[in-house]
């Protein structure tokens, strides 16, 4: 059996190398000229950034943490997460429920009276379950921490209003323990999310060796500068065309973006392409800024919630590994979302740079003066967004790639939120359940 997999980034590679251990027979089209998808590091003068994101190791499945930990080998770093939240011009600790005791006092205490207040309301059946993502900060959280921190960040990193968010991103989430929320607001540490507590990251290279340690023992099987414009079925068999050459398949998986997928295909029946129209999602721009100045600070990286500064989140890669700037400087990587016909779509890269710079300097996050490269990186897709016709449009679409036999595995082909980890464990079973239920030599 040929098998075609759509997409080379890390849903398409780790597909391919879970694959490889089964020895089935594969082929991957990338269209870029090289594997990567969002994991992809640039090196500029020494400088390393990871444009499509800043992009930690960590998974509370510790199997699949191993595996992405064991494929680097030796090219590791771990770290102790420092991340932090700038607040009125103080820098909290992330999560910002357990940094209360570095805001205001009066923010403080509004913050831990309305947790309070909210415990008391669901006890007494006063709440209504949230319908939507505004609603479940409130009823999670209490007005306090909503309107302080979460509503504003989540509206400037989304640009979409929370009303019309769906819950299901976030269901996952636990409810912050009450002991936490007291303890935080005391000043007596406490630690969230403690599965990302303690992170890894490659000692050289940036993100991009991850896939790269993946596409070790599969990289003859991979085809790059290959831009998938055509798919068609003809005598049981998938033949994909770039417009000058085909390859034809037994079996078809995409990891591509689904809207990019339909607009290959013909005959696609009207409320498929009406469904993957609807679906929506954020772009995303990233700064690389390359600083003559060592270790400008001991952050992992920075939220910023304020809607007046360009950046929502600024990580410290050479924080992360002392190997990814020329010695004695740092890599800094800002990261904006924006959607398409918005007033940043329409920014030009050199105005996205000169802002970004200006408001971090004027933060007190960098000097510009000691600024001495950047570049920008663009990405169409980058966040799902769980809007409420999202159930909807999805089952849609699955169902019809369900019945011609196209399976969709990753973020953007499934159209799901899913971590770096997730998409490995997924492409790991997906291999698992296929190779001992479906597929046949």
């Amino acid at each position: 059996m040929k098998i075609g997999i759509l997409g080379g980034g890390l849903a398409g590679v780790s597909l391919g190398y879970f694959l490889n251990k089964k020895n089935y027979d594969f082929i991957i089209l990338e269209k870029d000229l090289e594997a990567s998808g969002l994991l992809r590091s640039v090196n500029i003068d020494g400088f390393i950034f990871d444009v499509g994101g800043s992009h930690i190791i960590f998974s509370k499945d510790k199997s699949i943490l191993n595996l992405m930990v064991s494929v680097l080998e030796d090219n590791i770093v771990k770290n102790r997460r420092n991340a932090k939240i700038l607040y009125k011009g103080r820098f909290v600790k992330y999560p910002f429920e357990n940094g209360l005791a570095d805001l205001p006092e009066e923010d403080n205490f509004e913050c831990l009276y309305y947790f309070v207040q909210n415990l008391i309301k669901k006890e007494k059946g006063e709440l209504k379950p949230p319908n939507n993502l505004r609603e479940w900060f409130y009823y999670t959280f209490g007005k306090g921490i909503a309107e302080k921190y979460l509503i504003p960040y989540n509206e400037k990193i989304w640009k979409y209003p929370l009303e019309k968010i769906s819950t299901i991103w976030v269901e996952r989430v636990p409810n912050p323990p009450v002991e936490d929320i007291i303890k935080s607001s005391l000043g007596i540490p406490t630690e969230g999310y403690t599965h990302q507590l303690y992170f890894y990251y490659p000692k050289f290279g940036g993100i991009q060796s991850l896939i790269k340690s993946f596409e070790k023992s599969i990289r003859a099987r991979i085809i790059t500068n290959f831009e998938v414009k055509n798919i068609r079925k003809e005598d049981n068999k998938w033949i994909v065309s770039n417009g000058k050459k085909e390859f034809v398949f037994d079996k078809l998986i995409s990891t591509i973006p689904v809207p990019e997928l339909v607009k290959a295909l013909d005959d696609v029946p009207k409320e498929v392409v009406e469904a993957v129209n609807d679906l929506k999602f954020n772009s995303l721009i990233t700064v690389g800024i390359g600083i003559d100045k060592a270790r400008i600070n001991d952050f992992s990286w920075l939220y910023i919630p304020d809607k007046d500064v360009l950046p929502h989140r600024v990580g410290f890669l050479s924080n992360y590994s002392p190997y990814v700037a020329p010695k004695g400087k740092s890599s800094v990587l800002a990261e904006i979302t924006y959607r398409e016909g918005d007033d940043i779509s329409r920014m030009k890269n050199k105005e996205v740079i000169e802002k970004t710079i200006e408001d971090l300097d004027r933060l007190g996050i960098i000097n510009k003066k000691d600024v001495i490269l950047t570049t920008t990186y663009k990405f169409k897709y980058a966040y799902v967004i769980y809007d409420l016709n999202y159930k909807r449009n999805l089952k849609v679409i699955l169902e019809y790639f369900n019945e011609v036999g196209i399976d969709l595995v990753g973020r953007f082909a499934k159209w799901a939120y899913l971590n770096m980890d997730d998409v490995i464990k997924e492409t790991k079973d997906y291999v698992e359940r296929r190779c001992h239920i479906y597929w046949k030599s």
